[in-house]
This record gives structure tokens, sequence and C-alpha cells, in this order.
């Protein structure tokens, strides 16, 4: 297929999904707008949370790109995300943000956020960053015949509807631990490198990263069943999910 037509394609099917970005520097809010509206994404800006979570009452988007200082809202970016993590578990939401702490970036990924990218990154990247999202979501739609449902033990996947039960009760994850907890539990016992879990999340992430979503998947079994131990750590080496 000629390079054209290619882009053609992938172009229209982008036009059915719809990005939020809240930002509130208009120059830095118009120039990622115009770089996803040449991706053939709509777009909805805003400057602030307010507007954005009045707009959010009557429709959610497919995707949500959120700035962490918020005009006078210093923390405004953060509220935003645990507000929109209320309301959906499965709402893709990216932090992009001058903020480069590993205090900031740990904080996002605890509040739900699946991704957290500073300003410097490129706007190819963060392109790719958006796509890989979105193709996670895309493959969720997609039949998955025998596959779909697994079992092991008290846990149950189903990745034709995206939900996750332990002892019979709903854990309500975020697209990326979504898929570090299957890929964990696809082969209990085995362990996953870092490497691996980044290609189950078609994300990339660092070791800190991996520690806090491993950190929060946790937090989410405990709250169900306080002896919750199936996902262990082997120093060095990465996690398993150990056998039933």
């Amino acid at each position: 297929m000629e390079c054209g037509k290619l882009w053609l394609l992938i172009r229209e099917s982008n036009l059915a999904k719809r990005i939020a970005i809240i930002e509130d520097e208009a120059a830095i809010r118009d120039n990622y707008s115009a770089a996803f509206r040449r991706e053939g994404y709509a777009v909805d800006a805003f400057d602030a949370r307010a507007p954005a979570l009045k707009a959010f009452d009557n429709r959610l988007p497919d995707l949500v790109v959120i700035d962490i200082n918020l005009r006078d809202d210093v923390e405004g970016g953060f509220e935003l995300c645990r507000e929109l993590r209320a309301r959906s578990s499965d709402l893709p939401i990216i932090f992009l943000t001058a903020r480069d702490s590993e205090f900031d970036a740990v904080s996002g990924l605890r509040l739900g956020a699946d991704d957290y990218l500073t300003k410097d990154i490129s706007l190819p990247h963060l392109m790719a960053r958006v796509a890989a999202l979105f193709r996670r979501m895309d493959a969720l739609k997609k039949p998955q015949g025998v596959e779909s449902r697994m079992t092991r033990g008290d846990l149950t996947i189903d990745t034709e509807r995206m939900t996750v039960q332990w002892q019979e009760q709903t854990v309500s994850l975020t697209l990326t631990e979504f898929w570090l907890v299957h890929a964990m539990a696809r082969y209990p016992g085995h362990v996953k490198n870092r490497q691996q879990l980044m290609d189950a999340a078609q994300a990339v992430l660092d070791d800190n990263t991996i520690t806090s979503h491993i950190k929060r998947i946790r937090r989410k079994f405990i709250a169900i069943d306080a002896s919750f131990d199936a996902i262990e750590t082997v120093y060095g080496m990465g996690y398993r999910w150990l056998s039933a």
C-alpha cells in the first residue's frame, strides 16, 4: 500500500476519536491541538478544570491530556485526574506537564493516569504514545473468542469486556494496570521483566513507573481481599503472578 493511502486510512480511523486537552497556556494548547487535528483527531481544548468538567458532564472524550498547573489551580490537573477516574475506570488519561520530578510522576500514576510525559517530548513521540493507548482500546473491542476469558484461582479476566474480578468482585483497573495484570496472570509463576511488561502495556515505562503501577494494583486487590498476595516481586528480575 502506498504511504499516502496508508496515512489516509489511519487519519480516517482517527476521525471518530475525540481528544480533550486541558492546558492553561494558550500557545501550547493551540500547538498540541493543531498537531492532533493534523493526525485526524477531533479536539476539545480547555484552559481550566471547571469548564472541562462541565463539558464532560455531557460527554466524555476518548482520551484526555492534562497539565498539572491550571491557572491559579497549582494542583488542578491532579484533581481533574482524580475526578475523571471516578467517572470512568478505562478512560485513557495522559499527564503532559513541565513538572518533571519523580514525586509528581508517581503522584499522577497513583491517581490513575495511564502515562506521564513532560513537555520536552517531541510531537511525533507524543502522537505515538497516544496511538498506542488507542490501539489498546481498539484491541479490547475486538472479539477474542475462547481466549477472551481467563481464570486463575480467585482471579477472572475478561479481555472482551475488559473486566477483572477477584473473588467475584470487580477490580477497577486503568488500561495500563489491566494489561500488566493480564501479562503476569497469563503465565502464573513466570517472571515478567520490565521489557515484557512494557510490551504488554504498549507503553514506555521506567522501573519507578512500573513499581508505582504494581503498588497501585496491589492496593486495589487488597481493598477486596486483605490477604491478597498473588503478585510477587522478584528483586532484580521483575514480577510474577503466583500459581493458584
